[in-house]
């Protein structure tokens, strides 16, 4: 029947796809969270590229896909990378996926994206599961607007240094972490940003021990202090009260002082420690107001 993919016990054909870098997102536990417009995507792909050829071919024995899985991670993407461009050069097809969820979240398929997108190949999205906005529609915080920043940094001080950074930004914040080290980080994030900031640990997302863990800060970092746990872990913290977002005239008149004493660059820098504003946006204002026009950044 040539390329097909099956739902039960019927084989469905897949149509040929059109040239291009398709990035399909994956279930990221369940298997049943695949989307029909993923499997055609992977039965119909004329190149397959994923992180771990044995984890994707869990997902294609489970619905009936015989595409031959190509690898593309971390390790080899100086190599497996140009081959990929090469097909696409060619005038195929290419899907890439991860291990689980979607692709270029946290993982190396954003240079191939970056690649494809420079040497002017189509690149087309499958949407489909994604751990971060999973844990932010169960975790009860506000969703209207968030940030998700990866990994925490593992070391102490630069964990601190970064959440220090985001502490003031007016959304709620998402990051992956290590079962390893989910009480440090909660340990960390309740001295730096309060003890009373609300957060939800959420660990093996749509898996069979799926958990949500909500509380403060501080009742999230004594129960995960001594506590092991396994598993994937998304951590999400409330956004910091209004009253917390500082205003565009106390960040002039921040900027103003941190001015006088020293160099653009770092005072913006300085700036956006304290506030958690973009260093970039903050050196913009700090320009607009050194020429006295008192309007807005360009």
């Amino acid at each position: 029947m040539g390329r097909s993919y099956r739902i039960g016990n019927t084989a469905v054909p897949a149509r040929p796809l059109e040239p291009g870098l398709y990035l399909v997102a994956t279930p990221i536990g369940n298997l049943g969270d695949i989307t029909l417009r993923a499997l055609e995507t992977l039965a119909g792909a004329d190149v397959l590229a994923c992180e771990d050829t044995r984890v994707t071919r869990v997902l294609l024995d489970r619905y009936g896909i015989v595409n031959r899985p190509f690898a593309y991670h971390e390790h080899n993407a100086a190599e497996a990378g140009p081959k990929l461009l090469a097909a696409l050069a060619e005038g195929r097809s290419v899907a890439l996926v991860s291990d689980a969820g979607t692709p270029l979240v946290s993982d190396p398929g954003y240079r191939l994206g970056r690649m494809a997108i420079d040497a002017g190949h189509r690149v087309i999205p499958i949407p489909g599961a994604s751990a971060p906005l999973a844990a932010l529609v169960g975790s009860g915080l506000p969703s209207d607007s968030f940030l998700f920043a990866g990994f925490l940094p593992v070391k102490d001080k630069g964990r601190r240094d970064r959440l220090a950074e985001l502490s003031r930004v007016p959304a709620t914040l998402v990051f992956f972490e290590s079962p390893h080290r989910i009480g440090a980080s909660l340990a960390a994030a309740a001295d730096v940003l309060g003890t009373a900031r609300e957060a939800a640990v959420c660990r093996e997302l749509t898996k069979a021990f799926e958990e949500f863990r909500r509380g403060t800060l501080a009742e999230l970092a004594d129960f995960y202090a001594e506590r092991a746990v396994k598993g994937e872990i998304v951590l999400l913290i409330a956004p910091p009260e209004i009253d917390d977002v500082p205003g565009a005239m106390e960040v002039d008149v921040l900027l103003k002082e941190l001015a006088a004493t020293m160099p653009t660059s770092k005072a913006a820098a300085e700036g956006a420690r304290l506030t958690g504003l973009s260093k970039k946006d903050l050196y913009q204002r700090l320009l607009a107001l050194k020429d006295g026009d008192g309007g807005k950044a360009s």
